[in-house]
């Protein structure tokens, strides 16, 4: 029996012979018994006699009924009928269900891909108002300032003091992007962003404000 897809239709001429298995399951036809020739089936069902040729073939192999050449068909086994229109009810549902999920999961893909979106769109405009409501600013590292000596990491700059460094102006050359192992020296002017509010607390460590930029 052809399988039924999660977007396809069953072929008209299964539900020809579903229907046809229907009437002999129901005893409306007996096990023997003659039924119409492809012409008239053809008429009753408005198809071509090539789609009633197929729907019996097709119950014919399922051993529903015997195709006699220029007699007719013949029920044959109205146990076969029955378990051939179980079989296609089975297989309905699971194809109503394929298609639901189906549904299901292209809706969850749209979701998914809106949240994606939506969430881009947040974090890019929270990126923005952060950033404009930070300044950058140049403090000058004191020699007694207790960073002297150490390592960014080591004192947990961006932790102590809400400033994040950008770089190093040192002896006339700038470290752009200094890394966790860089060790602050006296004299050294550090870039830093941070909000206004936290550059008294770099003062506190030492820092001496020089002139800020916008």
């Amino acid at each position: 029996m052809p399988e039924f897809t999660s977007r396809s239709r069953p072929a008209r001429y299964i539900n020809i012979a579903v229907d046809i298995a229907t009437r002999i399951a129901r005893g409306e036809y007996q096990e023997g018994q003659r039924i119409f020739g492809r012409s008239s089936l053809a008429g009753r069902y408005n198809v071509s006699p090539e789609t009633i040729r197929r729907a019996l073939a097709l119950l014919e192999e399922r051993g529903i009924v015997k195709l006699h050449p220029g007699v007719g068909v013949t029920v044959n086994s109205r146990v076969a009928a029955e378990n051939y229109v179980a079989e296609f009810g089975q297989r309905q549902v699971l194809s109503d269900i394929q298609k639901q999920l189906h549904s299901y999961l292209e809706e969850r893909n749209k979701l998914d891909q809106e949240i994606a979106r939506l969430t881009s769109e947040l974090l890019n405009y929270t990126f923005k108002m952060a950033t404009r409501l930070q300044r950058i600013q140049e403090f000058r590292v004191e020699q007694t300032s207790p960073f002297t000596g150490k390592s960014l990491g080591e004192v947990q700059f961006r932790s102590q003091t809400g400033a994040t460094v950008l770089a190093i102006q040192r002896n006339g050359r700038e470290i752009i992007s200094p890394e966790a192992q860089t060790v602050i020296q006296p004299g050294d002017i550090l870039i830093v962003i941070a909000h206004p509010e936290t550059f008294e607390r770099c003062q506190e460590f030492g820092l001496t404000p020089l002139t800020g930029l916008s």
